[in-house]
């Protein structure tokens, strides 16, 4: 996550036709690292209802500022002034219903697994920047604070935004013209808000720890109205089109017997709706009691929404893949909307409720599977039709205000993402911000990374990207390379046939083209637990904690580069973050007689263990809960230690880099801290690279850099030919 530094200078809208044409192979010259990872990286990309507007996040260098721009022509103008690499991102962007306000949050880790809103601040500031809720005037100007607080929602009126603080709802004008208030105190952490299609009132969650209620305030002095209340856990509230009703999804509480561990099960699930006036509810539909029917976990989980023509859309597994389905509100047999071979994702319903756009890795061409494009279907009839087509990767589409224009992410092999703008009837694509891409951006001198496949010995059928050097600095281009496995993070991720619309797994395919560059054989690995490639690859057997299966692919993906008769088998190494960090060491400790030295980013090495994130069954488990019952409480653990790199120290024989951060919201820093206590009694040799203060994303880009430039500079060390 390495943007571009000139963070002053407008964006420019820019054709198709302005893109630069790719040189030939043999014209590529070398590049260097900080060239690679200097680009802008957009996201939060948002429209307004009733005008051509959008806004979006830009992290160039560090520096993250919003952007905006209005059709027909979509300039684009910045239009916050904050300066300096501060750690402090920008998230939850919207705009008010007519444009003429961006209200976001700054500050935070919002891809934390706890500790998301508490400040962050590797930069080592005195006094560290809160976490606030501020709104900016979209013709630019100084912005406003609204208050401490996070997860704003703006009132379909444009006036006011409700957000998040200590469990309980605030509201504040949206202009930041009179402090923020509590709108109404009530027991338990209350989130999740949702405004009525009028603004008059608020549907939000009432998390009570092993339950959950849904709860309506229409005013200070009307009670609180808790829709059907049971001992289940209920999330996800939506409104009718009417304001008359609420859907909801319910899932069952917390408690009753124990379930052994090492089995996987349904966790069943139902959507409802309920009358807000009588607060009876009704369940419409309920999933199948299997383990393909139970909650998604993959991008938006159920995606639930209220649409046009009294419809319920929402996201099952339940056919193998992440599809859409449709079912009238009063009930019936649910329609897929989306059939397929292909993983349905960043699902967004249009103003007018009529249709749903959606990003999917589904297109003509043989490898799209392993691409993003933009797709749109109507919520009454399974007519899908694609929007975006070809090499690229579209991601997170939204409708703006006019209902026929969509905005997107747009990124290709050679190019990093830029918003897009296109009208859903056909026709060439806008792309802004083209001309902020560093005039030393090497486009030209990136790889096209191959897909391949290659098969696990259970079977298994694995993906990969492989990245091939043009040349080899100091070397004939004939001699055998090195080679460098790369292991994503997640491990719900899918890394793609180009730039990634995430920034962390972005990063990742830079250093990947970087690597390549400098002479290695690269390949990144879509393990099992990875999605794109069904229910039963995402949720595998026997994996993480319960057998690490998953690594399975990690060896086969080794012994594939071994194969390659370009590879000197002798010089394969292996290096990734997060789960990739668990599997890099797993692979080091299991076998380094085929992975000869490795980097390991802040990794998860004991499963049996605080901080793991091993999951929920697990750790009651560890806790003690249900210890009295009859479970596989024992056999749980040890196959959890024996999934674990700790349980493999004693065959662990190459050199490693460890990489953490120590205020990491995702992995415990103590991971990193008891693995090198192992590693350096047993005289393995280590080295160690720790960042102060600074999270599992390296909310600062100085970090960013120390972190790049270490990860290459080790890999060349170990695993470049010794001079003679």
């Amino acid at each position: 996550m390495r943007p571009n530094a000139l963070f002053a200078i407008p964006f420019v809208a820019a054709s198709l036709a302005a893109q630069a044409s790719v040189p030939a192979a043999a014209t590529r010259a070398p590049f260097t690292l900080e060239q690679v990872t200097s680009y802008p990286f957009p996201n939060e990309l948002t429209a307004a209802r009733s005008a051509n507007r959008i806004a979006w996040a830009v992290n160039e260098a560090g520096v993250r500022n919003l952007y905006v721009a209005e059709g027909p022509s979509f300039a684009a103008r910045r239009v916050t002034t904050y300066a300096g690499d501060d750690a402090q991102e920008l998230t939850s962007v919207q705009l008010t219903p007519n444009g003429a306000q961006v209200v976001f949050v700054r500050g935070g880790d919002h891809g934390a697994n706890w500790d998301d809103a508490l400040p962050v601040n590797p930069a080592a500031a005195t006094t560290p920047v809160r976490v606030q809720v501020w709104s900016v005037s979209f013709s630019g100007g100084e912005p406003k604070l609204l208050g401490d607080g996070d997860s704003p929602v703006v009132s379909p009126r444009g006036d006011v935004v409700a957000f998040e603080r200590g469990g309980q709802v605030w509201t504040a004008p949206v202009d930041g013209s009179a402090p923020a208030k509590t709108l109404f105190t009530a027991r338990g952490n209350n989130a999740d808000v949702v405004w009525s299609p009028d603004g008059s009132r608020l549907a939000f969650v009432s998390n009570r720890g092993d339950h959950a209620f849904i709860g309506v305030y229409t005013s200070a002095t009307a009670p609180i109205t808790w829709i059907a209340p049971s001992t289940s856990r209920d999330g996800s509230p939506r409104w009718s089109p009417d304001g008359a009703r609420v859907a909801f999804i319910r899932r069952p509480g917390a408690g009753g017997s124990p379930q052994n561990i090492l089995e996987q099960r349904p966790t069943a699930w139902a959507i409802w709706t309920a009358s807000v006036a009588t607060a009876e509810g009704t369940m419409l539909w309920t999933s199948p009691n299997t383990l393909r029917g139970s909650v998604p976990s993959t991008d938006g989980s159920t995606n639930l929404h209220w649409a046009a023509g009294d419809r319920i859309t929402f996201l099952s597994y339940m056919d193998g893949w992440p599809h859409l389905y449709s079912m009238a509100a009063s009930g019936g047999t649910p329609l897929l909307l989306t059939p397929g071979a292909f993983q349905v994702e960043n699902v967004k319903l249009a103003n007018d409720g009529r249709a749903l756009v959606y990003a999917a890795n589904a297109g003509s061409a043989r490898d799209d599977g392993e691409r993003r494009h933009v797709f749109m279907v109507p919520v009454d009839r399974a007519e899908p039709r694609a929007l975006t087509a070809g090499p690229g990767i579209e991601t997170y589409p939204i409708l703006l205000g006019d209902g026929t224009t969509v905005a997107y992410l747009s990124a290709t092999v050679q190019r990093p993402a830029v918003p897009a703008i296109r009208s859903i009837v056909g026709g060439a694509a806008t792309y802004v911000g083209l001309d902020r891409i560093p005039a030393d951006f090497p486009a030209a001198q990136l790889v096209t990374p191959k897909p391949v496949t290659f098969t696990a010995e259970d079977g298994v059928v694995v993906h990969g990207q492989l990245f091939e050097p043009v040349n080899t600095p100091g070397g004939a281009a004939s001699e055998r390379k090195p080679a460098i496995l790369y292991i994503h993070g997640g491990p719900q991720r899918q890394m793609l046939l180009g730039w990634h619309p995430l920034d962390y797994y972005a990063n990742g395919y830079a250093m990947n083209q970087y690597l390549a560059s400098r002479g290695f054989v690269v390949l990144s690995v879509n393990y099992r637990l990875g999605v794109g490639y069904g229910y039963e690859f995402h949720q595998a057997a026997a994996a993480g904690a319960r057998g690490a299966s998953e690594y399975l692919d990690v060896k086969a993906a080794g012994l594939y580069l071994k194969s390659l008769p370009h590879v000197d088998p002798a010089r394969i190494g292996v290096y990734g973050g997060s789960y990739g960090g668990f599997l890099t060491a797993l692979a080091l400790g299991r076998n380094s007689d085929l992975f000869a030295a490795g980097v390991d980013i802040h990794g998860v090495h004991d499963f049996t263990s605080d901080g793991s994130g091993a999951g929920s069954a697990l750790a009651a488990v560890m806790s003690g809960s249900g210890r009295f019952e009859p479970n596989d409480r024992e056999k749980a653990l040890e196959v959890a230690w024996k999934s674990s790199p700790v349980s493999s120290v004693n065959t662990w024989k190459s050199p490693v880099l460890f990489i953490h951060g120590d205020d990491d919201r995702n992995v415990k820093f103590s991971q990193t801290v008891d693995l090198v206590r192992r590693i350096a009694a047993k005289g393995i040799e280590y080295e160690e690279l720790v960042i102060v203060d600074d999270t599992h994303h390296f909310m600062r880009h100085a970090n960013q850099v120390r972190v790049n430039a270490a990860i290459a500079a080790y890999l060349e060390k170990k695993l470049s030919r010794p001079k003679m």
